[in-house]
């Protein structure tokens, strides 16, 4: 009897070490697992840390952002390249505001916008948002318009079209085409967009 007992404790002791061993086993993978899949990770990110080095063989490829040469070029050759561009048109706009001057550049694009409007409600509520903003005395954003320029505007208000504004957005494009713009192609920021270009900094 003694000895069965023997024998029983034996196999229960046996059976209670192999299942801590199995239990100890499992942990140990599960965290070797954890220990790749975090090495990985931080091999993931500290990859990403770093620009990738380009092949000698492989063709350089074009920055995604930013004007060309041929585009700063030809802003130079005219205000309508300069206004047409989506990068000179941001950089004048840029510029303008430096020299405390924006709401010309802003009346511009307004006008632009409002010459695209085709809802007949839509264009007399533009209307009325542009005069008080740009057109009103007092107003936040006031032009600096001669009294021909403000009485035909007042006159073209009163059968709305899309070219209602097209005589004062007129005159805004006069006063910046002799006065901003040349003292933005003699700029900082205007040379400094050429580096950029030609692919310096």
């Amino acid at each position: 009897m003694a000895m069965d007992r023997l024998a029983k404790m034996r196999k229960s002791s046996a059976g209670s070490s192999t299942e801590r061993l199995m239990y100890c086993r499992t942990p140990d993978t599960t965290t070797a697992q954890n220990n790749i899949r975090q090495t990985n990770w931080r091999s993931r990110m500290l990859f990403k840390t770093f620009p990738v080095r380009e092949s000698r063989h492989t063709p350089p490829q074009r920055k995604p952002y930013g004007p060309t040469t041929e585009e700063v070029t030809e802003w130079a050759q005219s205000l309508d390249n300069l206004l047409s561009s989506k990068y000179g048109l941001t950089a004048l706009r840029l510029f303008m505001k430096s020299e405390h001057c924006e709401e010309n550049i802003e009346f511009w694009m307004a006008c632009e916008e409002f010459r695209k409007i085709r809802s007949r409600s839509k264009l007399k509520s533009r209307a009325k948002a542009i005069y008080d903003q740009f057109i009103r005395a007092d107003s936040p954003k006031e032009l600096n318009l001669d009294f021909y320029t403000k009485e035909t505007l007042h006159q073209s208000l009163l059968i709305l079209t899309q070219s209602s504004f097209k005589a004062a957005q007129n005159r805004v494009y006069f006063l910046m085409e002799h006065n901003s713009y040349p003292r933005f192609l003699d700029s900082e920021l205007y040379r400094q967009l050429w580096r950029i270009a030609e692919g310096e900094r």
